[in-house]
């Protein structure tokens, strides 16, 4: 039987189906995340490497002008960090663990997203000669934050 007539055999089409089907009804990744970072910022660019390791899709935006992105999504002065992501519905703003990223797309939480504020040493694209406790912090939609888990 030739390439043709085996893919046009009953059993061809109903894997061709099944396959295109597949590929057509495929729900987007939950773990896509792009970020938004200054050009010049090299723990962005490791935290955005350590997604990546964790089984993240990443996309990285350079952005001369971070403030204009971090109001446009909401994030508050108090949540403020170097970078800024956007998975899903969600903002991540600054050094989040993948492990708690992955909590919220889980979970599916009714709020705006979550915050490592500042720079703590030893958070993911932090990692140094220490490693400063830090919260993860949930903020709702009204702008609340409370802490998501302590690392």
């Amino acid at each position: 039987m030739g390439l043709w007539a085996s893919i046009f055999s009953l059993p061809g089409l109903l894997i061709a189906a099944l396959f295109f089907s597949a590929e057509i009804n495929k729900p987007v990744a939950a773990a896509d995340i792009t970020v938004y970072k200054s050009p010049a910022c090299r723990c962005c660019d490791r935290w955005a490497d350590y997604l990546e390791e964790n089984g993240f899709s990443v996309a990285v935006q350079k952005r001369r002008n971070m403030q204009a992105m971090k109001r446009e999504l909401g994030v508050q002065p108090q949540f403020q960090s170097c970078h800024t992501a956007v998975v899903g519905d969600y903002v991540i703003e600054g050094h989040v663990p993948a492990s708690d990223i992955r909590r919220l797309l889980e979970e599916k939480p009714d709020i705006r997203g979550l915050a490592v504020p500042g720079m703590p040493m030893g958070s993911p694209g932090m990692e140094g000669p220490r490693k400063d406790p830090y919260s993860v912090i949930s903020i709702d939609k009204e702008g609340k934050g409370t802490v998501f888990s302590r690392h």
